[in-house]
């Protein structure tokens, strides 16, 4: 009985320790407020020509994916919907990983520019409705090894 309690213990703690290693992987963002958590898997763009094309022409996309797009620097940041077929929510992110703005159900085709302010490191695009749904707003916080030098709020 108490190999068996052990070895149970031990594939535990195994479990726990793989969890917290995996704390940041490339194609997975963290979200966390004080409503809670979720993840997304995301492309990354972090080049002009990446973040040019973003989600245009993309007839779907599976509810718990996203694209991050990066910068080389916190800058002035706008974004539109030209050639974009499904409704985003559009999720503004300073150096440091916290979301400065949140742009809920931009529409599909629009050419309305949408400004997400002046420092703007990053931008997180997901299916519109789950901003609201999630509670993600201004003050959430990001994990992702692009924030480390931010210094990161939640880092990896």
């Amino acid at each position: 009985m108490k190999k068996h309690v052990a070895a149970l213990a031990l594939c535990f703690a195994a479990a726990v320790s793989g969890t917290v290693q995996a704390g940041c992987r490339p194609n997975r963002i963290d979200l966390r407020g004080d409503w809670g958590q979720a993840s997304f898997n995301i492309e990354i763009a972090n080049t002009q020509e990446e973040r040019a094309r973003g989600l245009m022409f993309r007839e779907a996309m599976p509810r718990s994916a996203g694209m991050l797009f990066v910068y080389d620097r916190p800058q002035p940041a706008s974004f539109w919907m030209k050639n974009t077929l499904i409704p985003l929510d559009i999720i503004f992110i300073d150096r440091s990983g916290v979301v400065s703005r949140v742009h809920s159900n931009a529409i599909p085709g629009d050419l309305s520019p949408i400004p997400g302010g002046d420092h703007v490191f990053a931008v997180l695009e997901i299916n519109a409705g789950l901003a609201v749904r999630y509670g993600i707003s201004a003050g959430t916080e990001l994990r992702h090894k692009v924030f480390f030098k931010g210094p990161a709020k939640w880092a990896c």
